[in-house]
């Protein structure tokens, strides 16, 4: 169902994050994320001046790489457009993430390696949906390959990940009682 018609308004600031997840020849995957922030009008920054409407303010890019099991091997961001002249500098810090596994503790792990003073806001805030998209990119692409369903989780035989995550996965939900009956609680 869409948004109902919205009152008289004019835009005024557009933040665009596209996130990719490729699969690599080596058997890694790289999910890559590229956030702008611009404005509909021309405004003055101290460090690069007249900023024009469509320009960026905040440019960032992220690529992390990792393996079928989650776990990041490698950390690559970049800061292409910032407030601040120095804001570039601390992209290096994000190689703290190597070695921390996608999955339960992942926005806690990056708080706690990257998070505050020894990183960037945007580029952290980026980095927590990329688990998503890592998971959207690798789970789907194993079943797809052995012929199952995307939400076939029976294989597993333990409790599916997804449980209680959302409405659909509530574990009283008709979803659950369709596709993994063992965990269904409702009557």
């Amino acid at each position: 169902m869409p948004l109902s018609t919205a009152a008289p308004r004019k835009p005024i600031h557009t933040r665009e994050i596209r996130y990719t997840g490729y699969e690599r020849e080596d058997g890694q995957f790289d999910i890559e994320a590229h956030m702008t922030d611009t404005k509909t009008y021309p405004f003055a920054n101290d460090w690069r001046g007249q900023i024009s409407p469509g320009e960026a303010l905040h440019e960032m890019l992220v690529r992390i790489t990792v393996d079928d099991a989650f776990i990041v091997t490698n950390v690559e961001a970049s800061t292409e457009n910032s407030p601040f002249q120095i804001c570039p500098d601390i992209t290096p810090n994000y190689t703290a993430l190597i070695g921390l596994k996608m999955g339960r503790g992942w926005r806690e792990g990056i708080r706690e390696r990257v998070g505050g003073v020894k990183g960037c806001t945007h580029i952290t805030e980026i980095l927590y949906q990329m688990a998503t998209v890592a998971f959207q990119t690798i789970s789907p692409l194993k079943k797809h390959r052995s012929k199952r369903p995307d939400s076939d989780t029976r294989h597993l035989g333990k409790k599916p990940v997804v449980l209680n995550t959302c409405h659909a996965w509530a574990d009283d939900s008709p979803v659950v009682k369709a596709i993994v009956p063992d965990f269904y609680t409702g009557k």
